[in-house]
């Protein structure tokens, strides 16, 4: 006997709808056991301690530190052009990476 909630038939119901499954082609009584024994297992894993907030180990980012969101001109193509001598038609040129060496 089951100790913790179970899924009612409306919710069943729903749970098949959303899945596609019709209650023509599955046992009810086998799926409503298996829906019941997933929310067992979510009752299992609610007993746990889960106070610790998972995002403490990224770091923090200030809002006011980044930089303001503000549209500025961008390089000049002869400014680009000074930069590098492998600038041609608008496009850098790159080493190839597909072929005999990748």
């Amino acid at each position: 006997m089951a100790t913790h909630k179970t899924v009612d038939e409306t919710t069943l119901e729903n749970l098949l709808y959303l899945s596609r499954l019709s209650p023509e082609s599955t046992d009810m009584t086998t799926l409503k056991k298996q829906v019941d024994d997933i929310v067992g297992y979510f009752d299992i894993l609610s007993k746990y301690d889960d106070s610790e907030n998972p995002y403490d180990a990224y770091p923090a980012t200030d809002a006011e530190l980044l930089r303001a969101d503000e549209v500025v001109p961008g390089l000049a193509v002869a400014d680009v052009k000074k930069v590098t001598d492998t600038f041609m038609d608008g496009y850098f040129q790159v080493p190839k990476v597909l072929g005999e060496g990748a």
